[in-house]
């Protein structure tokens, strides 16, 4: 589970209704949503909250990094709210459905310094692709 709400509060983060909501429905594992599941799960809680405040707030946890865009196809763009842990994405290609994956081993260091063209590299982000299960039974 992400601990988002507790980071927020540690921050000492001004927690409205519409920015608790916003937390709530973005907080747990697993957790990749757009902009617009997040204002369709949030308006179930607070019916009165508005869409522009949904996207307002996810840019202040983006910009806060507290949260992570994600961006792996031409899709939407979806939030994580497991920013603090290192963590790469499997995504299925029929779907579009994200996990967070924890391989093994270090990606900068497998990266050979003639493939670094004198770049300082300081991450890494890898997007692993396939086809999840429910797609490949159906």
């Amino acid at each position: 589970m992400s601990d988002l709400l507790e980071r927020l509060r540690g921050r000492g983060w001004r927690m409205t209704a519409q920015r608790r909501v916003v937390a709530e429905v973005l907080d747990g594992d697993h957790v990749h949503l757009t902009a617009d599941e997040v204002h369709a799960r949030a308006v179930t809680r607070l019916p009165e909250i508005s869409r522009a405040t949904v996207y307002n707030t996810l840019g202040e946890l983006v910009t806060l990094g507290e949260v992570v865009e994600v961006a792996t196809d031409k899709r939407a763009k979806r939030y994580d709210p497991n920013a603090h842990q290192p963590h790469h994405h499997l995504v299925c290609a029929q779907c579009g459905a994200i996990r967070d994956v924890h391989p093994t081993g270090n990606p900068l260091a497998d990266l050979p310094d003639t493939e670094r063209f004198g770049f300082t590299v300081s991450s890494v982000e890898m997007t692993y692709r396939g086809v999840c299960p429910n797609c490949a039974a159906a």
